[in-house]
């Protein structure tokens, strides 16, 4: 569709409309995002609304201060509307989801002429579910209850004291409608082990015949969702819903124009989506808790119905893959290389290039049929219980007892799926291409033919005080199969943007883990800030290289000159353990300076640390990873970010390992192709934090030399800002 003047001119009025109503001033960069964006939508045809141009994303990387969810709402609302597409806005975070929601989308409104609706869409165990709670209130005050409870899954129930209480508080503010039912809304955190006993899964949940339907919180949420113009989701959801064949839960991708903010996180948000585990002595355990489930079951059922035979064909299944497990545990455990020290109670062991030993993968192949048949078996009963619900068709079982155990036997059968996907990643040939195991023959005819490395396959072994377990893995190496068949293939159109997305300089790496198709088009966008005059990156004279063990000990010396004179400085890591060494060595000289990200809630080491600059007092922070990017602190906040050392990955993750063997065997230079421009995003995004606005100043220190003493060490400092640098010799 190419672009009509009536399009342009509502894309070109938005922008001056916004500008005027906000009082803020053009940006050059802005702009260009919002050109680059409208064209290449304009350039997809069509055909009785089905694409029929090439597969293609538009991947924009625009940094810090450009204004890119602006942009792309102000672009993407008005074609997609032309186009009649839903509109598909996927984060990476809960929390910009809902500034989009909240903030972005409304603002846009007020200010423009644009009509236009839109909706939230998060999974299903973001929500309350009224049915467990209140079956979790009536388990803890009828320990006699003549059904199953639905949380035997959920342990031995030893919940902190006042539990009660807060499951009633929680009824009672979503039935005043206080709280929409919503976990992120709920004004404080709840621990994970005590929201999955109120929430539930796609398995669990009776849908309509559930007696809360009409006040659900997760459908209540939904209403929307097919009329709005608009869908703010996220990329797990995304990826759940092409899970289930796309269009289950999001529109179809053939009718939707996806927009994917922090679209770095994408590739490896599939990885974890599509990998699967199986811990051997806990699924036994799992099986013992079927067992209790079925005994409990069986006197509700009429005997010689189907029902009561599903249920001995489930204890007998159950029987043959426990006797499998068990025969698995004994040939890992014995006959595996674990290495333990005296640090770690873990122990792990990849297998190179997906190969397994040959008495191993059998038994895979017959954990495969065991769980197969379990599973097959699981879903006849679940099938059994829906029919009860259904008025119209005879059923063996009463509806009573249907609603009763449907949540219970619909969670055995979800684990069951969940563990076959590992069994059937185990029993593949390794020397294939990595796929997601659940792929549909149609996924296949759409993909383009890609060689790629075996999926990764590897066990851990852990040791309790009382007790030990062995967990089987499997992941895909790459996404670029499973995103290119489920996703670009398919969807109208895609863009992609974050603030970083090359690395070294290249769109390559990013090509190469999404699977974007050939046509796709890339673009920079110039960034509005003035690096040159607003901060200097700086490398201090170490006599020790972080290979050293004398570097600790130097970073510890160093510390207290880099951060004298400063009001707010964050101190970087790689490791945690480092991190505890450093603060351990200058707490006592620094009492209430130093704050880590491990000693509270992030909000509430960002709060402290922001509370302290604003009463004149200097402070430190100390983090990791996930502080190098997920946290912002404007203007005064921070002004000095100090790196010890280069991010490059552990070298012991097993994905990369099984990668780094790929680009081995192919003639290639892991560390070059891999290593060096994973370090380049992670050190990007790590000083990144320095400047968030057109008026902060500062400067970063990178206290590893190899930055310059190395010959990667260049390509990773070319890569960063155009800072003023400041090395001494």
């Amino acid at each position: 569709m190419a672009l009509s003047e009536d399009v342009k001119q509502q894309i070109q009025q938005t922008y001056r409309d916004v500008l005027a109503g906000k009082d803020i001033r053009a940006r050059y960069g802005q702009r260009l995002m919002i050109a680059e964006i409208a064209r290449y939508m304009g350039d997809i045809t069509e055909n009785d609304g089905q694409r029929t141009s090439p597969a293609g994303a538009c991947v924009v990387e625009a940094g810090t201060g450009t204004g890119k969810t602006l942009a792309y709402l102000i672009a993407a609302i008005p074609v997609a509307r032309a186009l009649g597409k839903t509109l598909v806005i996927s984060t990476a975070t809960v929390a910009l989801q809902d500034q989009i929601v909240h903030k972005d989308l409304p603002d846009l409104k007020k200010h423009s002429k644009q009509d236009f609706t839109w909706t939230l869409a998060k999974g299903r165990g973001r929500y309350l579910c009224m049915s467990r709670l209140e079956a979790r209130l009536h388990d803890e005050g009828n320990g006699d209850s003549d059904t199953m409870p639905l949380f035997l899954l959920d342990g031995p129930g030893k919940e902190e004291p006042g539990t009660r209480a807060f499951f009633e508080d929680m009824l009672a503010s979503y039935g005043s409608r206080k709280w929409d039912g919503d976990r992120d809304h709920w004004p404080d955190q709840i621990p994970d082990d005590v929201w999955r006993q109120v929430t539930t899964d796609h398995r669990q949940c009776t849908n309509r015949h559930c007696s809360y339907f009409d006040s659900c919180a997760f459908f209540d949420a939904r209403k929307d969702l097919d009329d709005a113009d608009i869908v703010v989701a996220n990329h797990d959801l995304v990826l759940a819903d092409l899970a289930l064949g796309g269009g289950a839960i999001l529109p179809e991708p053939e009718n939707a124009l996806f927009i994917f903010d922090e679209a770095h996180h994408l590739p490896d948000k599939a990885l974890n989506h599509f990998a699967a585990s199986v811990p051997l002595y806990s699924t036994r355990q799992w099986l013992k808790q079927l067992s209790q489930a079925l005994g409990k079951m069986q006197p509700f059922l009429t005997p010689g119905t189907q029902a009561a035979k599903t249920i001995d064909r489930i204890s007998s299944a159950s029987r043959e893959l426990d006797v499998t497990l068990a025969k698995v545990y004994e040939e890992a455990e014995q006959n595996t290389g674990w290495e333990f020290n005296e640090e770690r109670r873990s122990a792990q062991w990849r297998y190179p290039e997906g190969a397994l030993p040959e008495t191993l993968a059998e038994l895979a192949v017959e954990a495969r049929i065991a769980t197969a048949t379990l599973t097959r078996q699981l879903g006849a009963m679940v099938d059994e219980l829906q029919t009860a619900f259904d008025e119209r068709k005879a059923s063996d079982v009463d509806r009573d007892t249907a609603e009763s155990w449907y949540p219970v036997i619909g969670s055995f059968h979800s684990r069951a799926e969940d563990q076959l996907r590992l069994w059937a990643a185990w029993s593949d040939n390794p020397g294939q291409p990595a796929e997601d195991p659940e792929k549909s023959e149609d996924d296949a005819a759409r993909q383009t033919k890609r060689s790629g490395p075996p999926a990764a396959r590897w066990a851990v072994r852990q040791r309790w005080e009382h007790a030990e377990d062995i967990t089987l893995y499997s992941s895909p190496v790459l996404a670029d199969n499973l995103l290119y068949s489920r996703l670009w293939s398919r969807a109208y159109g895609a863009v992609l943007t974050s603030a970083t997305l090359t690395a070294l300089g290249r769109f390559d790496r990013l090509k190469a883990r999404a699977g974007l198709p050939e046509t796709s088009r890339f673009v920079v966008v110039p960034s509005s800030f003035r690096y040159g005059e607003m901060a200097t990156v700086e490398v201090p004279a170490m006599t020790a290289m972080p290979t050293d063990d004398s570097f600790t000990d130097q970073v510890v010396s160093r510390l207290p000159n880099l951060w004298a004179g400063e009001k707010a400085t964050l101190v970087l890591f790689t490791s945690r353990k480092q991190m505890k060494l450093v603060r351990d060595a200058l707490a006592p000289e620094y009492p209430e300076l130093i704050t880590t990200q491990d000693d509270m809630a992030k909000g509430e080491v960002l709060r402290r640390h922001c509370s302290r600059v604003d009463e004149g007092l200097p402070s430190v922070l100390f983090g990791v990873a996930s502080f190098a990017e997920g946290i912002d602190l404007p203007g005064k906040y921070l002004s000095h970010v100090v790196i010890t050392r280069l991010p490059f990955s552990v070298p012991d993750d097993p994905i990369e390992a099984s990668l780094a063997e790929w680009v081995t065997h192919r003639g290639g230079n892991p560390f070059m192709e891999i290593t060096v421009p994973d370090a380049s995003i992670k050190l990007v995004q790590a000083v990144g934090r320095l400047l968030r606005t057109e008026s902060d100043t500062g400067r970063v220190t990178i206290l590893d030399r190899r930055i310059i003493a190395r010959r990667y060490g260049q390509l990773l400092l070319d890569a960063l800002p155009p800072f003023r640098r400041i090395i001494e010799p």
